[in-house]
């Protein structure tokens, strides 16, 4: 039998028996490299030129050795290899929502860089304790918590966590300034339409129905980023000289084409009608957009609509959307890098970017 040795990088070969049993120790010998350099390999390819990985990758897979044991590692080392990102929503709505499906692809990418697995919770189930818990080695917390006691055994664990568009005392936080984009995404709408105003929210109070907000009902600013943007738009109408009462803001409780066609016709519909209406996502601007295509409605010349978000279809949809793009995808790898880095410090604000198109 041909042995293949790694020497500088370089193939050599001398002759010795394939191993019977195949595992980390024996498959090394027979490489000729240590056990900690095929580990890499499969664990920790940033330790390891592109090269040289890929040359024991593939001598192990001619070998039919697939890699150490997950479980066995993970016994030995007191590590899954696993992130999981705690989502405050449902599965199901999570991977449809075109935000958090950037933000997740974000994420993954950066772990699949380390060779490390994602772990998608949900913070919506209501059982009193999950083992799915117990496997992670860190946690992005993305959204709202939904779930305070799921939220206090991950707190309890002690395992590293970092939250996004959201904020924990003493847990460090990645965010955009939702505040200061949606004041100047306000502003320059106002700039662009004279007369009534209306905003289409998201997620402002707690309910399952679309409904005009009361103030005394709002979430606080700690408890959910759409009310930052509402203040946001507030602080621009009051500097613009804009009236916006609490019954010109509309509650929606999902942000799904669904709830955001029954807001944009509530709106829509009113005597006399919005000519400005700012819209907390791209999902909900696109459906009041479709809604005023309908109604016959021109945009910009009788209506002008902004978004917040920046997902793709925003840029494609006739007219393109105005709108806040906050990089949801960019914001992922931000999290996952500071989570495998070990440096959970200063909370983060990342940049976000008023990209101006034909709704406004």
């Amino acid at each position: 039998m041909i042995k293949p040795e790694l020497k500088q990088g370089v193939m050599a070969v001398s002759a010795t028996e394939k191993p019977k049993k195949l595992n980390l120790k024996t498959v090394a010998s027979y490489l000729g490299v240590s056990v900690a350099t095929v580990s890499n390999a499969y664990n920790r390819p940033d330790q390891l030129s592109p090269e040289l990985r890929q040359r024991i990758l593939l001598q192990c897979a001619e070998l039919g050795y697939d890699g150490p044991n997950a479980a066995a590692r993970s016994l030995r080392t007191g590590r899954s290899g696993i992130v999981a990102v705690l989502l405050s929503d449902t599965l199901e709505y999570s991977v449809s929502d075109p935000v958090a499906n950037q933000f997740i692809k974000g994420v993954a990418e950066v772990l699949q860089e380390h060779g490390m697995d994602m772990l998608l919770l949900s913070g919506r189930h209501n059982t009193s304790s999950s083992s799915a818990e117990a496997v992670p080695d860190a946690f992005i917390l993305y959204g709202a918590p939904s779930n305070p006691e799921q939220l206090q055994r991950i707190i309890k664990s002690g395992k590293p966590l970092i939250t996004v568009d959201c904020n924990l005392d003493t847990v460090m936080s990645v965010n955009v300034d939702n505040y200061a984009a949606a004041q100047r995404i306000a502003e320059h709408a106002f700039k662009k339409m004279p007369g009534k105003v209306a905003v289409l929210g998201l997620r402002l109070i707690e309910s399952d129905r679309v409904c005009r907000i009361q103030p005394h009902e709002l979430y606080s600013t700690e408890q959910a980023i759409s009310r930052r943007r509402l203040d946001g738009y507030l602080a621009a109408a009051q500097e613009q000289g804009r009236e916006l009462p609490a019954n010109a803001v509309w509650h929606i409780p999902l942000n799904t084409h669904h709830f955001a066609l029954v807001a944009a016709r509530e709106a829509l519909t009113q005597y006399p009608r919005p000519s400005v209406l700012l819209c907390m996502s791209d999902r909900i601007a696109l459906a009041a957009m479709a809604v005023a295509r309908e109604l016959g409605i021109n945009i910009p010349d009788d209506l002008v609509v902004v978004g917040f978000d920046g997902i793709e279809e925003a840029e494609r949809f006739y007219p393109s959307l105005t709108t806040i793009a906050q990089h949801s995808d960019e914001k992922g790898r931000t999290a996952a890098r500071i989570l495998l880095s070990g440096d959970l410090g200063t909370d983060l604000v990342m940049p976000s970017e008023l990209i101006i198109r034909q709704s406004c």
